[in-house]
């Protein structure tokens, strides 16, 4: 799982709701490692912000270490610098996403140990009428190229079928989740086009666009990014695993 704690412009001070987050992960009871990257805006020089970030991931590291318990190891204490952004910085909003220390909270896993997640439920396979709102479902042959935001051709007919349902049901309201697969050592993968760190976003991103330039109201769908947190194969040992891992899926969110 990932957290993110997010900081004032050129500031590395902790705020009173980033303290809150933080004492609410020391209280986890398993065992767990955290690694924990600082990140910044790309306001002033490349050594500055990478002191910055520095700053920013060393205050979290002395916050949690007064109050974790002994089953949490800290790791991986890096400022990142400018180096992981993942919006543009072209606004505001998005310059505040880039300021941010973003803490891995990852599990032990054995070298040989495989998980698998059992796929959701077509969203093709139930009548509208019998879907449950705040349902997951997966949308098939939905995948991607690695490291960007294309898909694969067998997404054409499965995103028409999609535009059909939609124009269908004028009022339901959807949201497209993006995943990727491999890169466990950030939360997000780097899309290779772009040049950002939100790949899993700019995936999902791209169906709603193509869903808006097919005649659907913006309003309608929402696009959020999963990053590595949910994969279907872990660890990916095939190229048919990675594939599998990169995919978006859709939550109804209003039918």
């Amino acid at each position: 799982m990932l957290t993110s704690i997010y900081f004032a412009y050129d500031n590395y001070e902790l705020s009173k709701e980033s303290e809150k987050k933080l004492d609410s992960l020391s209280q986890l009871k398993s065992s767990l490692r955290f690694r924990i990257f600082g990140n910044c805006d790309s306001t002033g020089s490349s050594a500055y912000n990478k002191r910055l970030s520095e700053n920013r991931a060393q205050v979290v590291l002395k916050y949690l270490q007064a109050k974790v318990g002994n089953n949490i190891k800290l790791e991986s204490v890096v400022g990142l610098g400018e180096e992981k952004q993942i919006n543009d910085n072209s606004t505001e909003e998005f310059r505040g996403k880039n300021r941010r220390v973003d803490i891995f909270i990852d599990k032990e896993f054995n070298s040989k140990e495989k998980i698998s997640r059992k796929v959701y439920p077509s969203f093709f396979s139930k009548e509208v009428s019998e879907m449950k709102v705040r349902d997951t479902f997966s949308l098939p042959n939905v995948n991607f190229v690695g490291g960007r935001h294309v898909w694969l051709p067998k997404a054409n007919e499965v995103l028409s079928q999609l535009v059909t349902v939609l124009k269908n049901n004028p009022t339901m309201e959807v949201e497209l989740q993006g995943h990727i697969c491999c890169d466990y050592d950030n939360f997000d993968g780097k899309d290779l086009d772009l040049g950002t760190f939100n790949l899993s976003w700019t995936r999902a991103n791209a169906i709603k666009e193509f869903l808006e330039k097919q005649g659907i109201n913006s309003k309608r769908i929402k696009a959020s990014g999963q990053g590595h947190l949910n994969p279907i194969v872990y660890t990916e040992q095939t190229e048919a695993h990675r594939t599998k891992n990169r995919r978006v899926e859709i939550v109804l969110l209003k039918k």
